[in-house]
């Protein structure tokens, strides 16, 4: 609850600060250009209004960690859902009003899961959880995709002082993404690695240098979570 209002807004201020012309860029979910994945934050938005609008009557039956399943294959866009998210983000002539569109749902979204109770059981996608972990799952899913936007961004192209703030989600979100991860996949990466490493290579972003396969093949983790998909 104290993490996921810094890492919401910090995505949010991201999506602001992107360029028009930032929007055809590729971006770090594969098959995905920054347009798209504007577009699947937009449906992410809703889909924590949606969750935080529909209170349970069972009691939880995940967490913020279950709450994930590790995929052995990164997704490639080719999913009827991933294509659905192509479309709309294509319906977007303008960048402009994609990115507004966003500025208003995520707000909206932001301002809803403030005013939720931490306790609270609701129900998204079959599952039941409480609000607190709900909250606790998205960090993970904000904190990847914030990675994402900026993931293949020229720095002459972004706006003074923006690729930063495009790049990265604040240290802490980005400490617990991967504590999440390191906990689900029950594996602990190289202390060395800094943190957005680390969630790039663990969900299969990127591929591992030469030297960290060798880290990983000493921890004797490569062969048993690489790749995986989260978000």
């Amino acid at each position: 609850m104290d993490i996921f209002p810094q890492t919401w807004s910090a995505l949010c201020a991201a999506v602001a600060a992107l360029p028009d012309e930032a929007f055809d860029e590729p971006s770090g979910c594969r098959g995905w250009r920054v347009r798209d994945l504007v577009s699947h934050l937009v449906l992410d938005a809703q889909d924590l209004l949606i969750t935080l609008s529909t209170p349970a009557d069972t009691a939880p039956s995940h967490d913020s960690l279950s709450y994930w399943t590790p995929s052995p294959t990164s997704p490639d866009s080719t999913s009827p859902t991933d294509a659905l998210t192509v479309r709309l983000a294509t319906a977007y002539e303008d960048p402009a009003v994609l990115r507004a569109h966003f500025e208003d749902l995520g707000a909206a979204a932001g301002r809803a899961a403030m005013l939720a109770h931490p306790e609270l059981p609701v129900s998204t996608q079959g599952k039941t959880l409480t609000v607190r972990d709900y909250l606790g799952a998205y960090v993970l899913e904000a904190a990847l995709h914030h990675l994402d936007l900026g993931a293949h961004l020229p720095s002459a192209r972004l706006p003074s002082g923006s690729r930063p703030s495009v790049d990265l989600p604040h240290p802490e979100s980005l400490a617990e993404a991967r504590e999440m991860v390191e906990r689900r996949l029950r594996v602990r990466l190289p202390a060395s690695w800094e943190d957005a490493d680390a969630l790039r290579v663990a969900t299969g972003r990127r591929h591992a240098t030469a030297e960290e396969r060798a880290e990983l093949d000493a921890l004797g983790a490569r062969g048993q979570m690489l790749p995986l998909s989260f978000g």
